[in-house]
């Protein structure tokens, strides 16, 4: 069995998180697993530092004819038994390659819980070349459903973190960077600054939190077209003392280890590993009831507080909820943690998608 993953992102976000976790638990397990991803990307630096095999290539759009024709190249000459795809744009590329190639057996992850568009391209790029989808949740198989992708072509692999991850102490730091005294609330949200991650959501809720927790502070932390947005939305609820805003950080595992409270405000989400992320690192959890995030909180009140998409007074009510009942905020954080070692770790992820692999032998 030999491996060839995709995926097209430069930056650094869930889905390249899960590509690396993949193809780090796959080699460990002694599978012949390699990647190419674009060239000066993260996930390359990442995947070359942990000592992975990868390659880079420029991968520009979903129909780079060259990178086709060079992953087409490999897939000839390789010995590939798979082609696993991870991205909208690796999809077109890798649809393409295969076609080139003659290459048939081809796998597709989809993680975004919006219907792909209807039109010819997409059509080929979800059609007959594509030998099994996964889905990350059952809110993205439905969703494939609704597309017209028979339910026999539909793997469900959740995503999955390596829960011991994030160290315990390691965000002290950080928090003298805020100049967070011992025993002060810092509230956050990491994720990228889009429309669908609802920032907006959480901004508008803290005024509220402050009424009742007045020494509280928040972060958001990540980057993104609505930075400046909501930045000025802020500025004009007159949060420039209380919220910091850090932009792009790279070490956002000891971000999370500094937070006393993770708020995950989408009104879209695939799954949302970052809450994956959090509830592993034992902290409490106020997210929406949008994508496959109830997938992972379980029922509500199971592993963390779930409230209504686009909902700041929901926001507001859990989270001084949890700021007034400390019991809770505990048992739900260990309760978190467990869910997550239990159901969601990168381990079962890789065994998951393995299982795939074998169920789909040697093309």
């Amino acid at each position: 069995m030999k491996i060839l993953h995709i995926d097209t992102g430069k930056g650094w976000r869930g889905g390249q998180q899960q590509v690396f976790n993949l193809h780090l638990e796959l080699t460990r397990a002694g599978v012949d697993s390699h990647l190419i991803t674009q060239r000066g990307g993260e996930l390359l630096r990442r995947s070359e530092g942990a000592g992975l095999p990868v390659y880079g290539l420029p991968l520009l759009g979903e129909w780079d004819l060259y990178s086709a024709l060079k992953i087409a190249g490999r897939l000839k000459r390789g010995g590939f038994t798979h082609l696993h795809l991870h991205s909208s744009h690796a999809q077109g590329i890798g649809v393409l390659a295969a076609m080139l190639s003659g290459f048939r057996n081809v796998i597709a992850t989809r993680r975004v819980d919006f219907e792909p568009k209807s039109g010819v391209l997409n059509r080929i790029k979800y059609g007959g070349r594509i030998k099994r989808f996964v889905a990350i949740s059952e809110a993205i198989k439905a969703i494939l459903l609704a597309f017209g992708v028979p339910e026999e072509k539909i793997s469900l692999v959740n995503s999955g973190v390596d829960p011991d991850r994030i160290k315990p102490g390691s965000g002290n730091p950080f928090r003298g960077e805020l100049g967070i005294s011992e025993g002060a609330l810092l509230i956050g949200n990491i994720s990228a600054l889009t429309d669908h991650k609802g920032q907006r959501y959480f901004i508008e809720a803290i005024p509220q939190i402050l009424l009742k927790a007045p020494e509280a502070r928040f972060v958001i932390v990540g980057s993104g077209e609505l930075e400046e947005a909501l930045k000025a939305q802020a500025a004009g609820l007159g949060l420039n003392d209380a919220l910091t805003f850090t932009g792009f950080r790279s070490d956002v595992d000891e971000i999370m280890d500094a937070l006393d409270i993770f708020v995950m405000s989408s009104h879209m989400e695939g799954l949302g590993t970052i809450v994956m992320d959090a509830l592993a690192a034992s902290k409490p959890v106020v997210a929406t009831q949008a994508g496959g995030i109830p997938e992972i909180i379980g029922e509500d009140r199971g592993a963390g507080l779930l409230v209504p998409p686009k909902d700041p007074a929901a926001i507001a009510d859990a989270v001084l909820e949890l700021i007034e009942d400390e019991g809770l905020a505990v048992s739900l954080a260990a309760a978190g943690r467990k869910r997550v070692v239990d159901k969601f770790s990168a381990k079962a992820m890789m065994e998951g998608n393995l299982a795939l692999y074998r169920e789909l032998d040697y093309g």
